[in-house]
């Protein structure tokens, strides 16, 4: 399955779903002084960043070091896809938040990770890095504007919410949740097939 750039950053805007998660961000910044609220989002956004580069840059490393395939990063990605889309298009009452009270100014935890860099999102890097390292520029660039989206989205989050509603918002949320578990599929079935080509 080969993936283009384009797919690519499609793929990385889905899975940090920035629309999905205005909800949770404004709750998450509720505490936060209205003219610190910027600087928070440029802060959670760059350390996200890094946090994905450095899971790009050295996941080959950490695969060589685990003893892990190209295909059970295929599936595990795949499934941890599937469950983040099933989410999406099933919320339940919680958050990503555990349900907790934020208080005072979040730092790291839980806007940069794990609401932009999560479990699924290191899973998607790592993967577009081991499967085709030889493009790294590519999905650096993806990666880059994804984090670009997600960081105006956020600075705009207010507006955004105002401007759309919740239900246009939830309703976004299915879609992407929708469009989410064909790409899930589409991996676990890669990664299932490259398997058995080589048990052949």
């Amino acid at each position: 399955m080969q993936t283009s750039f384009l797919s690519a950053t499609i793929l990385l805007i889905l899975i940090t779903d920035p629309l999905g998660n205005i909800p949770l961000f404004i709750s998450a910044l509720k505490q936060v002084k209205p003219e610190r609220r910027k600087r928070v989002v440029y802060r959670e956004c760059l350390i996200a960043f890094l946090v994905l580069t450095i899971f790009m840059l050295f996941g080959r490393n950490f695969l060589e070091l685990m003893h892990l395939t190209d295909e059970s990063m295929r599936i595990a990605g795949g499934v941890i896809l599937f469950l983040i889309a099933i989410k999406m298009i099933f919320p339940g009452e919680g958050s990503v938040f555990g349900g907790d009270k934020m208080s005072g100014e979040p730092f790291i935890v839980p806007i940069a990770i794990p609401l932009i860099a999560g479990p699924s999102a290191m899973a998607t890097v790592l993967l577009l890095s081991t499967r085709e390292p030889g493009r790294m520029l590519e999905w650096m660039g993806a990666l880059t504007i994804c984090m670009l989206v997600t960081t105006v989205v956020f600075l705009f989050s207010g507006k955004l919410q105002k401007l759309l509603g919740e239900q246009a918002i939830t309703a976004l949320e299915r879609l992407m949740g929708l469009v989410l578990t064909a790409i899930s599929v589409e991996m676990l079935l890669s990664g299932f097939a490259s398997y058995l080509k080589q048990l052949h």
